[in-house]
């Protein structure tokens, strides 16, 4: 008989006092705390525990990912994820590349990349790095940030300073905010906040057709999801709430079309009018002169 190695019989133990249930007797009492100790003392060498080094990069991605997920949740709505969580989000990408190039010590058996990434079937590390990949890759962040992704972009500041002056002029023209909102200070603010408004609709209308002018990626239409969503917020504002529209620089030649449209159907009977009579007297004109050319000559014979 031989006897069982620590973790199997630590397993046994604590199989046979979880089938106990609550009522344990004090023998199994006993050999549940002696499991416990059994499988604090360490693991034999086939499942060898994590390299100091191996931990200590492990926790770093933990907090990390920890951190960007709260950062994420905090900033949903309204969204401001990308002028927010860039910062944890490039520490959690340098968290990851420090795992993924750590080699540990020389043995094969202590690579922190293997141990960490490719040990099990889950895959856990790689799993959440994916995630937070394609979330910050959906929100098309990279479209606000300056190329080494440390700050927002001249564009992006320059949009988010004349969306902030936007919400500041909408709030200055409410008088009585929360107690009078009544068409008049709608008016107020249809009128004071007109330029405002206009810089920031054509701004906003210029960097997507930079946008688009610019990458061939599956997002490469859209700006990142803070300017979107900043936008929508403003004219849901400016054209639902306050009811104010926006003048249409191209009226008078959408005006000149449709009238000129609108005109095709008189021009058209019109021509077919004067058609039909020009066929008319086309048709009657033979007639008379067949009739004057007969007359002349009973003329001509009794003169």
């Amino acid at each position: 008989w031989a006897p069982l190695p620590a973790p199997a019989l630590a397993l046994a133990l604590l199989g046979l006092a979880a089938a106990a249930g609550p009522r344990q007797t004090p023998a199994l009492e006993l050999a549940q705390e002696l499991a416990e100790e059994l499988w604090s003392a360490g693991l034999p060498g086939d499942l060898p525990e994590l390299e100091p080094e191996c931990r200590s990069l492990l926790a770093a991605f933990a907090e990390g990912s920890a951190a960007l997920t709260d950062c994420l949740a905090r900033r949903a709505r309204p969204v401001r994820l990308c002028q927010g969580c860039h910062g944890h989000y490039r520490r959690l990408l340098a968290q990851y590349n420090s795992i993924a190039r750590a080699v540990g010590n020389s043995s094969e058996s202590h690579n922190c990349a293997k141990s960490i990434l490719t040990s099990d079937r889950l895959h856990i590390v790689v799993t959440l790095s994916e995630f937070f990949n394609e979330t910050w890759e959906a929100a098309n962040c990279a479209n606000c940030l300056k190329n080494n992704s440390e700050g927002l972009s001249n564009s992006t500041e320059e949009f988010l300073d004349l969306f902030n002056k936007s919400l500041t002029c909408f709030e200055h023209n409410l008088q009585g905010q929360g107690i009078d909102l009544s068409p008049n200070n709608y008016t107020e603010v249809c009128k004071n906040c007109n330029e405002t408004y206009m810089k920031l609709n054509d701004l906003y209308n210029h960097l997507q057709r930079l946008n688009r002018q610019g990458g061939e990626s599956a997002h490469s239409a859209h700006l990142c999801i803070d300017v979107e969503d900043a936008m929508n917020i403003t004219r849901k504002l400016w054209s639902r709430t306050f009811n104010c529209s926006l003048p249409c620089s191209d009226t008078v030649p959408v005006i000149a079309v449709s009238s000129f449209i609108l005109f095709l159907p008189i021009v058209f009977y019109l021509s077919s009018f004067l058609h039909s009579k020009q066929k008319k007297r086309i048709l009657i004109l033979p007639k008379r002169i067949q009739s004057n050319a007969n007359l002349v000559n009973i003329q001509e014979k009794y003169s």
